[in-house]
């Protein structure tokens, strides 16, 4: 089974940068699509950003101009770069599958904190 391993998070102040990665356990020739999801706390868990194994993006309204999917073969790793981050991108990010992720696959996360 494929498995996830996020990092880059950090804590940021309003306006900042950060870029994720997501490390993949098996070539992700063969994914066709992958996704960076996140879940603020108390909320649910939703999809940001996805990519296609040709790489379409794209991105909900709320990331959208300021976060930016993109994923490297060779590495088997995909990045999600943030920028402008605002307090309401507060979250634990997570990379799967999508638009469907792999329920049992589920990385740890990296832990996003946007604060002054």
């Amino acid at each position: 089974q494929v498995q996830f391993v996020e990092s880059g998070g950090a804590l940021v102040h309003p306006g900042g940068s950060l870029r994720l990665s997501c490390e993949v356990s098996r070539s992700i020739l063969g994914l066709l699509i992958m996704g960076w999801y996140r879940q603020a706390p108390g909320k649910q868990r939703d999809l940001v950003a996805r990519i296609t194994s040709g790489g379409s993006t794209t991105y909900v309204d709320s990331v959208k101009g300021r976060f930016t999917i993109s994923r490297d073969s060779a590495k088997n790793t995909v990045y999600l770069q943030m920028n402008s981050l605002k307090p309401e991108d507060t979250a634990v990010y997570y990379c799967n599958l999508a638009p469907s992720a792999c329920s049992t696959c589920w990385g740890q996360g990296t832990q996003v904190t946007v604060s002054s």
